[in-house]
């Protein structure tokens, strides 16, 4: 839903990348060490209450996750094990936006703790589902919210509420639950019917096929009708 900031972003950013990009330093380090940074201020900072400071830190440190890719583009570093690690990262960063405050809840709402843990857990599933589905050559690019607007409800949400205003984190995590739920549901329903799709249209597939190779014309040569059939030799 958020990825037409994408561009703008990218123009945003553009200096930054590409006094990076005269440096050492690599996309995969940018990545891990964004990923480094968001666990350090969610798991250190949201279980003891510091929560707008929590999610102002992390996500100074998600705004690397725009970094990377344009700097290995630009480096000529782009390949399959940098999007793996990306995305290793991602899931990591999310575990520890939602653990955190997890952990905070605990002291106060169990209730709240529950689904902040259902919206980790259901985040997860979404995120495995589309990549799971497109490993078997399976559409699953739809959903009411993807990691980008989860990660942005979850961490204004408590950022708001570290600065005291109330009722706000409990509706972000309550948004996110069911955003995350209703997202793994039409992910679920995509793939189920692109499979029957493919599945239906595969003996069509395969009756055209055999057509076509029972109305290929015979590699054997034979002689026309009109002329004799060469004579055969005999022993004398």
């Amino acid at each position: 839903m958020l990825n037409f900031l994408r561009p703008f972003f990218a123009r945003l950013f553009s200096p930054l990348i590409q006094a990076l990009a005269r440096t050492p330093v690599t996309p995969n380090m940018i990545t891990v060490g964004g990923t480094l940074g968001v666990a350090a201020a969610c798991l250190g900072m949201f279980p003891i209450g510091w929560l707008f400071p929590g999610a102002a830190t992390a996500t100074v440190f998600i705004f690397t996750d725009m970094l990377d890719g344009q700097l290995a583009r630009i480096k000529g570093d782009s390949g399959p094990f940098g999007a793996f690690l990306d995305s290793t990262m991602d899931r990591l960063g999310d575990a520890a936006i939602f653990g955190g405050i997890t952990i905070w809840f605990m002291r106060s709402d169990h209730l709240l703790a529950v689904v902040s843990l259902f919206c980790l857990a259901c985040g997860m599933s979404v995120s495995y589902v589309k990549a799971r589905a497109e490993g078997l050559g399976l559409n699953a690019n739809v959903g009411l919210i993807e990691r980008p607007e989860r990660v942005l409800i979850g961490l204004t949400a408590i950022g708001l509420s570290g600065l005291g205003i109330p009722y706000v984190l409990p509706i972000g995590m309550w948004a996110v639950a069911a955003g995350s739920a209703i997202t793994l549901g039409q992910r679920i329903r995509c793939v189920s019917q692109d499979a029957k799709a493919k599945r239906a249209a595969q003996p069509a597939e395969n009756a055209s096929s055999a057509a076509i190779s029972s109305a290929a014309p015979s590699s054997a040569v034979l002689p026309p009708a009109d002329d004799p059939a060469p004579a055969q030799s005999k022993d004398v």
